[in-house]
């Protein structure tokens, strides 16, 4: 008998999967511990669970998956290859779908590229902006937001973090899509117009190196590049030659429910999670639901709004936090906000993840 564990390390399928595939009548353990619910599988279990794990690596369906192995396990060699048939045919139609729609997408961005706010742009990327701050303001709004950047290579354009001059405020945006963190810090010298530049990563780590006081900073930040002087060090660099997505746009969300969120606990709770998906349970306040919870409904019997996250990221949000936070709730579909209370201006965004994905 494999452990669960074991399952998800032979099969490629995470815990999380095994476990969601298990609640789903998919992939049902031979064995469950009536006393501890620790799921146990038997050896023949393997295959079918490599066979589901490159079904879903293809995008098939869940009800289509379990006809496919119903039909395998019971030597069908008739249904399984039309079902793969028509879920390839899908697939490429799909596929087609896609291009046309990218190309008129394409077509209309390219017809539109020379008069889309074509002042506020040329402003906001060709004004220089020379600004004075306390080192130990910028250190603490980069530690705020470095956790979100990408690090995608297909998307050089988040790769960095966003500096952002508005008048006197200063504010620095990190995405990595599935996730945003933004800090404002107010700054003086500047009283000219909006400055925006994205910084790539290491010139970003290089300028954190620097600050390792409260001394005041000189930030001259400009169309082709930045620079970053304390005490006599200096460091400068290249920005990246792609415009920063609005992030104003990305943050104008409506007014959610307010929970308080237990750090400590919180914490304890998503570090014992082992996949790349947990439940987050929302009654008066944030908890993570049991693996047997999640399967029945939230922890503890009571009521409230379930919803997927991913672990990992939850816990980047909840770094440098102190004993409390804020998570507004808009909805199982919308960003999750976490809003440190004791520091004003700083907040992140986290989208949920589907839980019948």
């Amino acid at each position: 008998m494999r452990s669960i564990g074991e399952m998800g390390r032979d099969s490629g399928l995470g815990v999380s999967a095994l476990r969601f595939y298990d609640r789903a009548g998919v992939l049902v353990p031979a064995r469950v511990d009536p006393a501890t619910g620790y799921r146990w599988y038997a050896p023949e279990q393997l295959d079918e669970a490599r066979l589901l794990a490159r079904l879903r690596q293809a995008g098939m369906p869940l009800v289509d998956v379990r006809l496919v192995l119903a039909g395998w396990s019971a030597g069908d060699t008739g249904v399984v290859p039309r079902l793969l048939d028509g879920h390839l045919r899908r697939l490429e139609r799909e596929l087609a779908d896609a291009r046309g729609a990218l190309s008129a997408v394409r077509a209309r961005l390219g017809a539109e590229e020379h008069s889309m706010n074509t002042a506020t742009t040329t402003a906001a990327t060709t004004a220089a902006a020379r600004l004075t701050l306390p080192a130990a303001d910028l250190a603490a709004a980069l530690d705020a937001v470095r956790f979100a950047v990408s690090a995608d290579p297909e998307l050089p354009v988040l790769a960095g973090v966003l500096f952002d001059v508005d008048g006197a405020d200063l504010h620095l945006v990190a995405t990595d899509r599935f996730r945003m963190a933004v800090a404002r810090t107010a700054a003086t010298g500047h009283d000219g117009d909006r400055a925006a530049a994205t910084v790539p990563t290491p010139l970003v780590d290089a300028m954190r190196a620097l600050l390792a006081d409260d001394a005041p900073v000189r930030l001259t930040i400009g169309a082709d590049g930045v620079e970053l002087e304390t005490q006599g060090r200096r460091v400068a660099g290249q920005v990246v030659g792609e415009e920063f997505p609005d992030h104003r746009r990305l943050t104008r969300l409506p007014e959610g429910r307010r929970l308080t969120v237990d750090v400590p606990a919180l914490r304890r709770a998503l570090r014992a999670q082992d996949g790349e998906v947990c439940v987050l349970v929302l009654t008066d306040t944030v908890e993570v639901a049991d693996d047997r919870a999640a399967a029945s409904g939230p922890a503890g019997g009571s009521t409230g709004d379930r919803v997927g996250v991913n672990p990992g990221y939850l816990l980047d949000a909840l770094a440098g936090a102190g004993e409390e936070m804020v998570l507004e709730y808009l909805g199982p579909k919308a960003p999750l906000v976490l809003v440190r209370p004791d520091v004003e201006d700083v907040f992140s965004l986290l989208m949920p993840v589907a839980l019948d994905a």
